[in-house]
């Protein structure tokens, strides 16, 4: 089954497995981006839920509950939902699922091959993956309580060898540390980082700016070696605005 015929400016890529699987995707649209991804017979891909935008009429769902030592505590406290959505092509021919972040974004595609099989990201940048990935909590100890709504202390942990999808708003700039090499970003612009990058979240405002206006109050510093995306407009910053 052939996918929908949709204008975009970006060519479509072609992901390969350690197992020799080739998966066909493309990234469509330019602020508010639609993945779509070709599966073969018994093919699937896991999501986040609510990310589905449209799928052929082979595709199955299966609803997929996170394990009970996933960090269950942490994501009841901080109202987080880590349960997943696999989409199963289930029938003869290839097919296809369109997904798309809740909120204006850009969607990247990380191999966590090439990350040592591991990559650290905001509990709400996790889309969907292929093959190999696993999802598990993470908490940041040396993170303060209280902002955010978690961010910054909770973390998502992504491990295996697959290709994982994750969401950033605005812009994303990539910045490659060397070792002993120190980045100081707004704790919230952090969408993603390996998992060799040591992280302090500091307070960086005073009680009056903490009392009429909050913007980068919590500052991360991030020591490499190690990679670190950046996002423009993180989530809270833009609902911020719209309820202004």
């Amino acid at each position: 089954m052939a996918a929908p015929s949709l204008s975009t400016p970006f060519q479509p890529y072609v992901y390969q497995s350690p197992q020799a699987a080739v998966t066909p995707f493309q990234i469509l649209g330019g602020e508010a981006q639609i993945l779509q991804i070709m599966l073969k017979p018994h093919e699937r891909v896991v999501a986040k839920p609510g990310t589905m935008c449209y799928m052929s009429g082979s595709i199955q769902m299966e609803n997929i509950l996170p394990p009970e030592n996933g960090g269950g505590i942490w994501q009841w406290f901080f109202g987080k939902n880590f349960a997943t959505t696999a989409f199963v092509n289930s029938g003869s021919q290839d097919g296809f699922v369109g997904v798309a972040a809740p909120s204006l974004a850009r969607i990247l595609p990380i191999d966590l091959a090439t990350f040592g099989g591991e990559i650290i990201c905001q509990p709400d940048a996790y889309l969907c993956s292929l093959n190999d990935v696993t999802l598990s909590t993470t908490v940041n100890r040396r993170a303060r309580p209280g902002f955010f709504g978690g961010e910054g202390i909770l973390k998502q942990k992504l491990v295996g060898c697959g290709l994982a999808f994750i969401a950033a708003g605005g812009s994303v700039v990539q910045k490659n540390l060397a070792p002993g090499e120190v980045l100081v970003v707004d704790a919230a612009c952090v969408v993603a980082m390996s998992s060799t990058i040591d992280s302090h979240i500091k307070y960086a405002g005073s009680t009056r700016r903490a009392v009429f206006g909050g913007d980068g109050l919590f500052t991360a510093h991030l020591t490499g070696p190690g990679i670190v995306f950046i996002q423009s407009l993180p989530f809270h910053r833009l609902s911020q605005r719209i309820a202004r």
